[in-house]
């Protein structure tokens, strides 16, 4: 059982028999530093039912625990606060309860819970991922793997935009340019080789509009007649057509695609349980929408196009369907998510891993499946992010100005490697090993540098800043578990005894205050969706440490008892670094 929860029966019976009053809740927070005390109950919410001064009410409190609760000592009040310090005992007791747990924080899910789908990526075919979808892909993997330590079933899958114009555009520019090459021939893997194409035709398409413009016609002219995107566009209609040869060509390539795809997943450790594709997922939706024209949830406009009301609801009129009857992304969507759990029964949620500029389409999305009586509608989260930028400003696929994923994660590991090659502790390293430390660095904090930053915020991302070995980092981070590790190697000594005698230095104290809080952590973080409250738990946890390793001897230490507690604590606070390291798709080394 939690402190918070000891202290609450302890106070509910308290405040009984002093006050004869019965309490639903007692509020807690953190003592603040400058005043003597582990615990701080929050006095004021009681003056709604107990008439008094609140240092008086929190006295009698106090005095009462001090009396009859083991897990209090001594007590202090501050105004409406009551802070209370509590028994080494009790920490001692948690910490020995808990120190062999290797699943410390996380929670098991239960046989019968609903489980949560996690989309996250859904790329494009017609170029490779790029600085955005790092983000995207380490924010929807690692928010999948909270929630499941939170104690939930999940499934990890995404949706591949493989049709449309923009994959018709590389196709043509690969016919017209690509002189026959594959992605043996050019030496590159296939999606860099199809997003090559699309920056091709968007060159082509360029100069063909300033072709027409010369020769006397406006811009949107020329941007409607440039030959190029007229042959896209009956490209496109052929692929819809089922043309054999356009067929087969757009296998071909997104084959390609989905082989390079596959590479940058494995470099950057994220994966999937299931793939969805929007040439299959496109159609999907056209028959619920009939369904919702037979329930009157749906409208059809004298055109034959089929459109939701949604003013009453502070929205505005959404088309479902073209007048020609094509499908526009709401009906592929609105077909996707009840695909998915007629695919998946046991799914009572989803989470949508999509940036921040699709807001409203989620909004409208949500409310219409909500309309159309889905029950699990009601557990469906926009995970909105914020936009990644780069000190040179933002990026473009059409011109070639993105930071390329495999080209980052190359670059970490480069400017890893020279850093701690500076820092000359590599002594006794293989090559194999150095290459392998340099990897687990670069991408331990690219990824940390991502992930400690709140969703909703546009990141600025500076690579070299991101490797500092120092401050919030994943590298600084790292550098902690490694230097516990060394401290394991080195103690020669049975760790297994329980240490219950002895008398807590304070920062043995803090950092125990420090370990209890990571499964209240694992929690809350599944509930905002944000892998940002463990990557900041897991540093204030390493700032905790080290300030304990700096101001207490631990194999130095003479007695034997605190000597064998301190590395137990620190053996502790390893594993938990690396079980949220885990959660946040991070490796950690034995050695660095």
């Amino acid at each position: 059982m939690k402190l918070s929860q000891i202290l609450t029966q302890h106070i509910q019976v308290a405040i009984q028999e002093l006050f004869n009053v019965t309490v639903d809740r007692v509020e807690f927070q953190l003592t603040r530093k400058d005043f003597e005390g582990d615990i701080t109950m929050v006095i004021f919410p009681l003056l709604k039912l107990i008439k008094g001064n609140p240092i008086e009410i929190g006295t009698k409190i106090g005095e009462y625990l001090v009396a009859n609760a083991d897990e209090v000592v001594r007590f202090n009040v501050v105004s409406g606060f009551l802070n209370l310090v509590v028994s080494d005992v009790y920490y001692l007791n948690f910490f020995n309860e808990i120190k062999d747990k290797e699943s410390f924080g996380f929670v098991s899910a239960a046989p019968n819970e609903k489980a949560v789908m996690v989309e996250y990526s859904s790329p494009n075919t017609n170029k490779p991922l790029h600085l955005g979808h790092v983000r995207n892909n380490l924010l929807g993997y690692s928010v999948a793997e909270i929630i499941k330590a939170s104690g939930k079933k999940v499934y990890k899958t995404q949706i591949i935009n493989d049709r449309g114009i923009h994959i018709c555009k590389s196709m043509l520019a690969w016919q017209k340019f690509g002189e026959g090459q594959t992605p043996e021939s050019a030496g590159l893997k296939g999606d860099k080789l199809v997003g090559n194409f699309y920056v091709k035709f968007d060159q082509e398409y360029k100069a063909q509009i300033n072709g027409l413009m010369a020769q006397g016609k406006t811009e949107d002219e020329a941007k409607k007649q440039a030959p190029i995107i007229l042959e896209a566009q009956q490209m496109l209609l052929d692929w819809e057509a089922g043309k054999p040869e356009v067929i087969e060509l757009w296998k071909k390539m997104n084959q390609w695609v989905y082989d390079g795809f596959a590479q940058t997943y494995k470099n950057l450790g994220v994966d999937f349980d299931s793939y969805y594709y929007e040439s299959n997922t496109y159609l999907l939706g056209k028959e619920v929408v009939q369904f919702g024209l037979e329930k009157g949830i749906f409208e059809k406009d004298p055109d034959g196009s089929v459109w939701i009301d949604l003013t009453e609801d502070g929205l505005d009129r959404k088309i479902v369907l073209r007048s020609d009857g094509t499908a526009v992304y709401m009906t592929q969507d609105i077909g996707t998510a009840i695909q998915r759990v007629k695919d998946f029964p046991d799914v009572g949620g989803m989470v949508y891993t999509v940036g921040n500029e699709q807001d409203y389409h989620f909004k409208v999305l949500f409310l219409i499946l909500k309309k159309l009586g889905f029950d699990w509608a009601e557990s469906l989260f926009h995970l909105s992010y914020g936009m990644v930028e780069l000190p040179s400003g933002k990026m473009k696929s059409r011109e070639g100005t993105v930071v390329d994923a495999d080209d980052l994660m190359e670059e970490m590991t480069n400017t890893a490697g020279n850093i701690a090659t500076e820092l000359g502790k590599l002594e006794g390293y293989s090559a194999e090993e150095k290459a392998q430390l340099f990897k687990t660095i670069g991408l331990g904090a690219l990824k940390y540098y991502i992930l400690k930053v709140d969703p909703k915020k546009q990141i600025l991302f500076n690579p070299e800043e991101s490797v500092d070995f120092a401050g919030n980092t994943g590298p600084f981070i790292q550098y902690t578990y490694a230097r516990i590790q060394s401290i394991l190697r080195k103690a020669n000594f049975d760790l297994n005894d329980a240490t219950t005698t002895i008398e807590l230095h304070e920062k043995e104290k803090e950092l125990l205050k420090q370990i209890e809080l990571f499964p209240e952590v694992i929690q809350n973080a599944a509930h905002n969706h944000s892998p940002a409250l463990i990557a900041n738990y897991t540093y204030d946890l390493v700032k905790e440490y080290n300030s304990f390793y700096q101001s207490v001897s631990i194999l130095g230490e003479e007695d034997s008892t605190k000597k064998t507690f301190r590395v137990q604590l620190s053996k502790k606070v390893g594993d938990i670094v690396k079980s949220a390291f885990k959660l946040l798709g991070i490796d950690v080394p034995e050695r660095m």
